[in-house]
């Protein structure tokens, strides 16, 4: 079986300010922005780092501003209401998972994700990170030089999504008869449906009972991408999101595990960030508020 860098250098790669990994670093923007807010949602103290590390072609914002309406300093609105509540909604998934006895995490497309650092795990967790080798090569440097610690067995797995990334799973030590906490965030609207579909496949039928799976459903992405705002969004972060996301009808994310025997819970993001306090401002509810966030259980 060939490793899991051989197994990236199948497809092509992109580092952190190019193609797909420049979202991971506006993503983390996003984090950066909520953790200096006064009613900050979340606390990521690597965030910021990543963004000042990757130096992108154009400046991202990394702390609060006043925005006075949808036409100023809209980047900054998307990011300071959205990203702060879909973090939070999946932090939260996580310690319940672990309350519940779960020690498998898997976070596909992990990107800058760093959970495994900055959230408290209970002892003997293992946490996976899938994604590419130049996304998790930047990210380790970085964490590196802030003095960043996991809190968890953690383990990256360096492969790309398109490629055999459950073999790469496994020979990283992923036990397919544990009871396993899946993330996929931010990822399906970059996948064909048909790749969506595949790899929903591969999740369920590596999934245990007892396992938990917590998705990210953006189920509005192409009123999104229709949206003057969103496309001025995307011009001034430097990324063509057009050539990115797929718009294709598929399956509906929750409906589908239904189909299969999952439990789900869905909700809407702009409940969720009434549920924390949050009110979003009225452009980030027309480009993200009607995104769902969907919690599935396996009996």
């Amino acid at each position: 079986m060939a490793d899991d860098r051989s197994l990236a250098s199948r497809f092509e790669q992109w580092d952190v300010v190019s193609s797909v990994g420049l979202t991971a670093l506006v993503v983390a923007a996003g984090r950066a922005v909520d953790t200096h807010r006064a009613d900050s949602l979340i606390n990521d103290p690597y965030a910021e780092s990543f963004v000042a590390a990757a130096n992108p072609p154009k400046a991202l914002p990394t702390r609060p501003t006043s925005p006075k309406d949808d036409s100023e300093d809209e980047t900054w609105q998307m990011m300071s209401g959205y990203m702060g509540t879909r973090t939070r909604f999946f932090d939260e998934f996580f310690a319940a998972a672990g309350e519940r006895g779960i020690r498998q995490v898997v976070v596909l497309a992990a990107g800058l994700d760093t959970r495994a650092q900055r959230l408290d795990w209970p002892e003997g967790t293992v946490l996976f990170e899938v994604d590419q080798e130049l996304m998790i090569r930047f990210k380790d440097e970085v964490l590196d030089a802030e003095g960043a610690t996991a809190r968890c067995d953690r383990r990256t797995v360096r492969v790309d999504l398109r490629d055999d990334w459950p073999a790469a799973l496994e020979a990283a030590g992923f036990d397919p008869t544990a009871p396993t906490a899946w993330l996929t965030e931010g990822l399906l609207p970059y996948l064909p449906p048909e790749a969506q579909d595949a790899l929903m496949r591969a999740i369920d039928e590596r999934s245990a009972p007892g396992s938990e799976w917590a998705i990210e459903d953006f189920t509005n992405i192409g009123q999104q991408l229709a949206d003057p705002a969103f496309r001025r969004i995307a011009a001034n972060i430097g990324v063509d999101m057009t050539q990115l996301i797929y718009t294709d009808e598929r399956p509906d994310p929750a409906a589908w595990l239904r189909d299969r025997g999952w439990t789900t819970d869905v909700s809407v993001a702009i409940e969720v960030a009434k549920s924390y306090g949050r009110e979003l401002d009225t452009l980030t509810q027309r480009l993200n508020g009607q995104s769902f966030l969907v919690v599935a259980r396996k009996p």
